[in-house]
């Protein structure tokens, strides 16, 4: 099998940010679920689980809202009784997930040299972008959107291909940012620019292509992206 053709390095004009993990905290959901009487490490179960059920579903045909296979990722982890209203104790936390601390240097970079960044997400656009405008960066991204737009979680090249034609950019000129090494490589094999934060997986694993930039900060890996030929 042929690899996929890597875009060339040159400096992005549009850049799109993954935002669960990558620039929103997980973390402040874990006490919600100590308050139901949960282990904490039910956060990791869940998470893994909401997407490795969303994604097969996407690769199905197509997937229903992040919230409804959060809601069913959630019983499944957390006890198939909880009801609506303790569903909802946990999942109403995504709108005020703190953002990480490299977040803000990240998108001011940007907006200093006049690139547009995007949060793009397949969770909620609405709930993410209120977490974003929570934590007072909301206003240093031009949109917020999400692939629920056209039924599907990331990684299929569908939903980059969709993301570059909503920014209205092109694939070579536009990169992804995120902690997940598998967003990454999507947006890769579908010809757009990676750049990728070792924060969460703690290197580039062998089996996915090689992102333009790696670092270990979102701030870090915005001013490799910047430092690309025109």
């Amino acid at each position: 099998m042929t690899a996929p053709q890597l875009a060339p390095a040159r400096r992005p004009k549009v850049v799109l940010f993954d935002l669960f993990e990558t620039c929103l905290q997980l973390e402040g959901l874990r006490p919600r679920f100590v308050a139901l009487g949960r282990p904490e490490h039910e956060l990791e179960l869940f998470f893994a689980r909401l997407l490795h059920q969303g994604m097969a579903m996407t690769l199905a045909g197509e997937a229903p809202s992040f919230r409804t296979v959060a809601t069913d990722m959630l019983r499944r982890t957390s006890g198939r009784d909880l009801d609506d209203d303790q569903v909802a104790s946990v999942l109403d936390g995504f709108r005020e997930l703190p953002a990480h601390d490299d977040v803000r240097e990240a998108f001011t970079l940007l907006r200093d040299a006049g690139i547009a960044a995007y949060g793009f997400t397949h969770g909620s656009a609405e709930t993410a972008s209120a977490a974003l405008q929570n934590a007072g960066v909301r206003d240093l991204l031009a949109d917020v959107f999400s692939c629920e737009e056209i039924g599907s979680f990331k990684p299929p090249r569908r939903v980059y291909d969709f993301a570059v034609q909503r920014v209205g950019g092109e694939p070579a000129r536009t990169a992804l940012v995120a902690v997940h090494s598998w967003d990454v490589h999507g947006a890769l094999s579908a010809g757009l620019l990676g750049g990728y934060c070792e924060r969460l997986e703690g290197r580039v694993p062998d089996a996915v292509l090689r992102p333009h930039v790696v670092a270990e900060t979102l701030d870090d890996v915005v001013s490799g992206l910047l430092a690309l030929p025109e």
